[in-house]
């Protein structure tokens, strides 16, 4: 099996862990998981489009422009600090278990199916 379809089961399984967290009142940890799912979308995207490695990087916006993908670029911008602000007090300026709420995971896991959505769309279109 290639590693981008590695990477989109992965991904996949990232979304629906974050959703059990979510439920489970654990939000700083969903809003993590739906930015590593969203990462791991766009690796294997890029990866499957353009037929060549991926960037090395945690930036979803630097990873949405190189595959062109603007109708979800709000969506990278609001999922891409949460790789170090739901995890360090410093970059949170503040406890991340106490900064996000259930609204807050909500929109970004929804956020993360659009882009999830966009991605499939693309890998669509490059195999036609």
């Amino acid at each position: 099996m290639r590693l981008e379809s590695e990477r989109l089961k992965q991904g996949l399984e990232d979304l629906k862990t974050a959703e059990l967290l979510m439920n489970a009142g654990r939000y700083y940890a969903s809003v993590f998981l739906a930015h590593q799912a969203t990462e791991k979308f766009l690796k294997a995207t890029h990866v499957e489009v353009k037929r060549e490695p991926h960037p090395k990087t945690h930036n979803l916006v630097e990873l949405g422009l190189s595959l062109e993908l603007d109708d979800v670029m709000e969506d990278l911008m609001e999922l891409n600090p949460e790789y170090t602000v739901t995890r360090y007090p410093d970059a949170a300026n503040g406890i991340p278990a106490q900064m996000y709420n259930e609204a807050v995971a909500r929109r970004h896991l929804e956020r993360a199916y659009r882009v999830m959505k966009a991605c499939e769309r693309l890998m669509k279109r490059s195999r036609s």
